[in-house]
């Protein structure tokens, strides 16, 4: 396999990726994410396929670069990071006792061939009291996650269930991606 360049500064995905015991370095795009797509799966696989040119363009071009972006959407609606606390909580009020959706989108370049797909998780919040949800947003947790909440983190006791890939909520569905690299 060739050598990985992951086009991203998110932990979790650096986490994700050492799972998998891949050899890998990282090194964060900084393209201006900017997309016309509106449907949250064609969103999520733009803004991959944007992260991973970027970085492939800068590269030596002898790696396999991988970039990746991930939303929540609630009855169609993308919902990303956070602006602020108030937006946090607007969030998460309106999460709270439904289901909905996270996205996340994956773009593999190599070769200068290039190759998206993208993951779909349904996911379900207990009713989550204003009080919790402003003690959980003090934590400062939910400010750089889209949908405002991480499943692996405090955000944990909010979730009655998820039907899909759970990895793909943490941000990179690391079982599909394998996948897609062996074909």
């Amino acid at each position: 396999m060739k050598h990985i360049i992951l086009a991203s500064a998110s932990p979790r995905r650096k986490e994700i990726l050492e799972l998998a015991d891949l050899d890998f370095d990282i090194m964060p795009s900084d393209a201006e994410e900017i997309t016309t797509k509106t449907e949250p799966h064609e969103v999520v696989m733009e803004l991959a396929f944007i992260k991973a040119r970027d970085i492939y363009e800068r590269s030596d071009k002898q790696s396999m670069v991988i970039g990746a972006d991930t939303v929540v959407a609630y009855h169609g609606q993308v919902l990303g990071k956070p602006a602020d606390e108030a937006d946090a909580k607007r969030t998460l009020m309106m999460l709270s006792g439904q289901t909905h959706e996270v996205y996340t989108g994956v773009c593999l370049i190599e070769d200068g061939e290039a190759k998206t797909f993208y993951e779909e998780t349904k996911v379900t919040f207990y009713e989550i009291s204003e009080d919790e949800i402003e003690r959980y947003i003090e934590t400062g947790e939910p400010m750089d996650k889209a949908g405002s909440y991480g499943i692996q983190e405090k955000a944990a006791v909010f979730i009655k269930g998820i039907e899909g890939d759970y990895y793909n909520v943490v941000g990179f569905p690391i079982a599909r991606f394998l996948q897609e690299i062996r074909k």
